[in-house]
Parts: structure tokens; C-alpha cells; sequence
């Protein structure tokens, strides 16, 4: 669960990056606005399953309930 994440969060921001700059060229802002607000949320929620899993793994190291 290393690098591979880092990884996975490029790949959405390029990708969204490069959706998002396609959306523009054609005149589609508003749509490229919600392109970008997608990867912010997916990105967002990659992020939140690491803490809760990190939040579990302290929880079972210090014997918490």
C-alpha cells in the first residue's frame, strides 16, 4: 500500500487534468468543471478509506475498542 497509491492519485489527477482541458478547448466549461470536481471527490475518497484503515490499525495495535 506503499507507492502504489501516490501512483493511483496521479492518474486521476492527470486524467482529470487532461479531460478537463479537452472540455475547455470545446467551449464545455461548465462540464469541465464538474470533470474536475469528480476527480476531486474520488481522489477524496481514496483518501478517507487510507485514514480509516490507519484509524483500524492503530485501534487494533493499542487494543481499543
Amino acid at each position: 500500500m506503499g507507492v502504489e497509491i501516490i501512483f493511483k492519485i496521479a492518474a486521476v489527477g492527470l486524467i482529470t487534468a487532461i479531460v478537463c482541458q479537452i472540455l475547455k478547448k470545446a467551449d464545455k466549461d461548465e462540464v469541465g468543471t464538474m470533470v474536475s470536481l469528480a476527480g476531486l471527490v474520488i481522489v477524496l475518497l481514496m483518501v478517507v478509506d487510507m485514514i480509516a484503515q490507519l484509524f483500524d490499525t492503530l485501534k487494533n495495535m493499542f487494543g481499543l475498542y
